[in-house]
């Protein structure tokens, strides 16, 4: 399993903001544990902060932006992406304005500063959203679909498409997050020249110019408009009968925008709160149907407080039924588990298949055989006893005993033919040989019984 990361040290930003062109200052600071991104206005009263989830996200026009109880803050999403592709699970962002720094347009600027400071590994385990079953969200209007696939690491498949001669259509790969500092992360934003007035108008883009984005002229205007649109800007004039990329630095790839819109889907999906396992096969993305993918992801994950463990059967063991006996003390009828899949510091899961050869089937019920809830119960107890025992030294001298079962719940029936997969999570630290646990049982994604239970590690006479 790996664990979960922050920063080794703070670092300091400084830029313009794309949309208000006020001077930015912004910090990166580690933080603990189960954090995840937060961000701080500290130009304001109380020093707000604000969660970097989907669902706090309240405008997507030209980028992020989140909002709450009145506060926000926009143009995240480069950041954002630097962030997730570091693989980095808790920050604490402090700015001094309503945006992030555009700073050169792209997020290199973000990640080189990430690996000057360093990344470090912290105690926990990372919590993953693993895909199981195709997810899609379209927009009807737009003609933008995403559509989210199970896979073994998370990757992204890209396609844009603009009425443009300049980019018609580009597509754009990502397999793994190793690649986004080289391939993606130096990727700028693009702007057509043609909406340009129409984004000055609705009062944004008061920081852009041709060092922190890519601009597009093509379609002519007379040299009098293209002229005062870059007084506007506070760039050199150019001139209008030259069509193409107005930059004073080239593309740094062919699919340029391309490549920027992919980082915008990163920044935009690391809302979700966890690093995904999965696939996303893009069309015409933008920020308004990414949010709509991650706000769907973030349901599901409100909806299932714990993830159905993965469950491979062709995978070997971290413990067979072998080292479950040196470890428990049970034995046939009553040793509940067959063997343990996962293990973590502070969680474990384990499998019990169940055949129509267990022997209380023969009394429960002979003409309709049910596994017994309170047997579920010790299923868990047994699995949760490993996860302790496996932790301390000698562990054959050592039994754990249950002290207290709270909130037991079984919602589904067990029977001949099913394989139950348990997840234990330790509810706390374990103090004075006591030990709180939350278990969950599931047949493949469906949950069918959960319970608390406290348990002593006591040593064997």
């Amino acid at each position: 399993m790996s664990k979960q990361h922050t920063l080794k040290d703070c670092f300091t930003l400084e830029g313009k903001g794309l949309h208000t062109g006020l001077p930015i200052t912004i910090t990166f600071r580690p933080a603990p544990e189960n954090h995840g991104y937060k961000i701080k206005r500290v130009d304001l009263e109380n020093q707000p902060i604000i969660d970097a989830l989907a669902e706090n996200v309240g405008n997507t026009q030209r980028g992020t932006v989140i909002v709450k109880d009145n506060v926000q803050i926009s143009t995240i999403e480069h950041a954002m992406a630097a962030l997730y592709a570091s693989r980095i699970d808790n920050c604490l962002i402090e700015v001094n304005a309503p945006e992030f720094p555009i700073l050169d347009g792209s997020a290199i600027v973000y990640v080189d500063a990430i690996n000057k400071v360093g990344v470090v590994e912290q105690e926990e385990d990372r919590d993953y959203f693993v895909v199981r079953q195709k997810m899609e969200v379209v927009d009807e209007e737009t003609g933008s679909k995403l559509i989210l696939l199970p896979d073994n690491s998370f990757c992204i498949n890209s396609f844009i498409e603009f009425e443009s001669k300049y980019i018609p259509n580009q597509s754009a790969s990502l397999d793994s997050l190793d690649d986004f500092a080289k391939e993606i992360a130096s990727a700028r934003t693009f702007v057509f020249v043609r909406e340009i007035q129409k984004l000055r108008e609705a009062g944004l883009i008061k920081g852009g110019d041709l060092d922190n984005a890519i601009v597009i002229y093509e379609y002519k205007i007379s040299q009098e408009d293209l002229d005062s649109l870059a007084d506007l800007l506070g760039v050199p004039h150019k001139d209008a009968s030259e069509l193409g990329y107005l930059n004073n630095k080239q593309l740094q790839f062919p699919n340029e925008p391309a490549r920027h819109k992919l980082l915008d889907i990163i920044g935009d999906i690391a809302l979700i709160g966890k690093p995904i396992k999965g696939r996303i096969i893009a069309t015409r993305p933008g920020h308004k149907i990414n949010n709509k993918l991650a706000r769907l992801v973030r349901k599901q994950i409100k909806l299932n407080e714990v993830q159905p463990p993965v469950y491979e059967p062709n995978k070997e063991a971290i413990f067979d039924i072998n080292k479950i006996k040196e470890l428990l003390p049970h034995r046939y009828p009553f040793l509940m588990v067959d063997k343990i899949i996962e293990v973590g510091q502070k969680h474990i899961v384990g499998v019990k298949n169940i055949t129509m050869n267990e022997p209380y089937f023969q009394g429960h019920f002979p003409q309709e055989p049910v596994m017994p809830g309170v047997l579920q119960v010790e299923a868990m107890a047994q699995i949760g006893g490993l996860l302790v025992l496996s932790q301390i030294e000698d562990p054959e001298r050592y039994s754990t005993y249950f002290l207290k079962i709270d909130n037991v719940k079984f919602r589904s029936k067990v029977v001949p033919g099913d394989t139950l997969i348990f997840r234990l999570n330790m509810m706390s630290e374990i103090r004075r040989g006591i030990a709180n646990m939350k278990g969950y049982a599931f047949i493949g994604e469906k949950l069918v019984s959960e319970a608390e239970f406290t348990a002593q590690i006591v040593k064997n006479k």
